[in-house]
Order: structure tokens, then sequence, then C-alpha cells
């Protein structure tokens, strides 16, 4: 029944998806607000799933994402290519983190990779093909495979939708695969899952390297749709980021993800409105400021999803859903 239900909830949702544009949706916030999902799903992959805190995540995005508009930019490849060696170098990357980072547990795991995540921002920042603080601008979309003309929004954000939905369905077969079985044992009781007779390194380092390239993934394609790529991407303040979406909407679920990319994008693109709102209707001057002050805002949502919904959104809905069906 759960099941099912689920099933009919995602439909609902690619359908209101797929007619968004048609009903005043602005297509580049829609298909920014794909990317960020993306990049949830593959952080909640290896932390909701198998239970590694990454603070390194941001370096898959925004590698990729600079990989991917130096590849389109100078290299002139088409977009499908552009995106394949973002993801490539995403998963790349990640075997190396993971590599690294595995032989470790807990918060040194953590600390792991940050640092070299960190190690990579600098990289970032200084490499000439980066363009530094100035970013990498003037990324082109192109034609994909020649015949999809993505200098459209329209195409693009059915391109994008496209795209991701492929990507959260294989994350889907993956959580739900004999595979997804002995994450969840890692994640529930490593030791048992040992005595049982799991190389758990071996399936930690596979589950990062799915993780980076889907995050690789989400940053080349987030580049093809601003037609930009900057620092801010690879800062560990977007590790933050992921990890705060995923935590408001629900650590371990498949939705919550999506609902937590909702919450913290549109807060982000929303507040100086709503503070515009709020000053006019309150007639007190310091609400305008809240657009400068989106920290702030983040921090007091993530501490009443802390105190109110420790599973988070979605996690507490689900969590009432079960309550009611017992009930019955």
């Amino acid at each position: 029944m759960n099941q099912k239900l689920a099933t009919i909830g995602y439909a609902a949702l690619l359908l209101a998806l797929l007619a968004a544009p048609f009903l005043g949706a602005y297509p580049i916030f829609m298909m920014k607000l794909f990317c960020f999902a993306l990049f949830a799903c593959a952080f909640n992959l290896l932390f909701g799933y198998t239970g590694l805190l990454s603070f390194g995540h941001a370096a898959f995005l925004g590698g990729a994402g600079y990989v991917t508009g130096h590849a389109l930019k100078v290299w002139g490849v088409p977009p499908e290519m552009g995106l394949l060696l973002g993801t490539a170098f995403g998963a790349l990357l990640g075997l190396v983190m993971g590599y690294l980072a595995i032989k470790r547990q807990g918060i040194y795991f953590t600390m792991i990779t940050l640092a070299l995540a960190q190690m990579l921002y600098f990289v970032w920042l200084q490499a000439p093909f980066t363009g530094g603080e100035d970013g990498l601008q003037g990324v082109p979309r192109g034609r994909l495979l020649g015949l999809l003309d993505l200098r459209s929004d329209l195409t693009m954000y059915y391109v994008t939708l496209a795209i991701v939905v492929l990507a959260f369905l294989l994350i889907v077969r993956i959580v739900h695969s004999p595979f997804g079985h002995v994450l969840r044992s890692i994640k529930e009781n490593e030791p048992r899952a040992i005595s049982l007779g799991y190389d758990t390194n071996r399936f930690k380092l596979l589950v990062f390297v799915l993780s980076a390239a889907l995050a690789g993934l989400a940053g080349a394609l987030k580049t093809l749709v601003l037609g930009f790529a900057t620092l801010s991407d690879g800062h560990w303040s977007m590790s933050g980021h992921v990890v705060l979406m995923t935590l408001v909407g629900g650590v371990g679920t498949m939705s919550g993800p999506l609902m937590g990319s909702l919450v913290i994008v549109a807060i982000e693109n929303k507040v100086g409105e709503w503070g515009n709102w709020l000053a006019q209707l309150s007639g007190i001057g310091w609400f305008r400021s809240l657009g400068e002050s989106v920290t702030i805002v983040t921090g007091l949502i993530f501490v009443v999803c802390v105190l109110l919904f420790r599973r988070g959104v979605m996690g507490e809905l689900i969590a009432l859903l079960q309550r009611l069906r017992i009930l019955r």
C-alpha cells in the first residue's frame, strides 16, 4: 500500500513538473532546483543509506561544473559529451577521495573529505582555466545530439527534467537492489556486516564513487543550464548546503532530498520578496534586509526542523502515514 501511494505521488509530481512551464513557473529557477535536487539525492545515497557523512561533496559539484564548462566553451564538444566528461570527472575524483577517506570512520572520515575538498577549492581558485574569482563565463548550451537546440529555455527544461528523472530512477534501483541492502546493513551495524563476509570497504568505496558521479552530473548540468561555473559551487559552504537540504527533507528517504532542496532553494530565491512583504505589512523596515541575511533564515529553518521534525519534513510525514495505517 505504501509503495502504491508513493508511486501515485511521484507520478503526480512528474505530471506537475511537465506542466509547470505552462502554469507560470520560471524555467531557469526550476532547472536550478532540479540540479540541487539531484545533488541532494546523490548525497543522501551516501549519508542516508550508508551512514557516511561527507563534507566534501562540493568538490564534485564544482569540479564537474568547471570541467563541463571548459569542455563546452574551449574544446567545443557537444553538450552530451560535456555532461559525460563532468560525470566521469566526478566519479574519478570520488574514487581518489573515497580511497583516502574510507580508511577512517566517523568524524575522521568527515574531516578528511572536508580537507580534500578545500584543497581542491584552492586549486580552482588559482587554476587558469577556471577564471578564478570571476568564474567561468559564457558557456554555450549547443545542440543535444545535434538535434535539440538547448538555447531554448523550454527545450532545456525538459531535457534537464528527463536527465534528473533518469538519475533519480537509478538511485531508486540502487537503493532497492541487493547492493542497497548491504549498504543499509553497513549503516545499521558495520561489524556485523563484516562478520557475514562482506568487504565493507569495497562497498563504501563503490557507493562513494556512485554518489560522486551523480553529484558531478548535477554540477555539469547546472553549468550547462546557467552558462557559467563559479567558485561558490566548490566551497565548503555548498557541502553544508547539501547536508542541510537532506536533513530538512528527511535523511534516508527518497522524497526527502527533493523536499529539502525545494525548501532551501525557494528560501534563498524568495526571502528578499518575503522581507519586503513583511516590511510593508508590519511597517518595520528591518525586514527589507532579510535578503542580505538569508543564512539567518536558513539557520532558523534548520533549528526548527531539528527541534520539531527530527526525521525531516518527509520523514515525519511518512511516519504519520504509517501510524494512521496502524490505527486503521
